[in-house]
This record gives C-alpha cells, structure tokens and sequence, in this order.
C-alpha cells in the first residue's frame, strides 16, 4: 500500500543534484516532479515494496542525466507510466 510511504523523504534537494548538474535548482525540482508523477501515479494498493522499487528507479536513472531538465513533462509522464507497467 502507498500510503505507507512518505514521498517527502525520498524528495531531492539542489545538494544531492550539484555534482551532476549546471543548475541543481532546475535538476533537483525535474527530479522532484518524476519521483512525485510516480507515487501519484501508481495505483493506491500497490506493494510498498514495488513503489519503493520504482522510486529507487526513478533515482537511478534521472539522478545524473544530464539531460534530466531537458525533458519535455509529457514525455516524462510516458515514461513513468512506462516504468509503472513493466
């Protein structure tokens, strides 16, 4: 179940984002935005286990992308509804 999980303590913050990024204020707030698209978009009576799972996902592939602020929101709501279903 989702609500077990507090997304607020998985959030990035511009510190986390500094070494990879040339705004870490933008790369943290896009980061952000994926990782809270995932939780809202996941179905409520997933397993936590799951989600934490694709949290952990999200993390690993957008945290040094450096193309992270360049991703247009839709395309960025495909992929996370891509991750959700596989």
């Amino acid at each position: 179940m989702k609500d077990v999980i507090d997304i607020h303590t998985l959030l990035s913050t511009p510190a986390d984002m500094e070494d990879w990024h040339d705004d870490p204020d933008d790369a943290s707030d896009a980061l952000n935005m994926v990782l809270h698209l995932t939780y809202d978009r996941a179905d409520d009576d997933i397993d936590s286990d799951k989600l934490n799972e694709k949290l952990a996902e999200v993390w690993e592939k957008w945290h040094t992308d450096a193309n992270l602020t360049d991703v247009d929101a839709d395309d960025l709501v495909d992929w996370v509804d891509h991750l959700l279903n596989n």
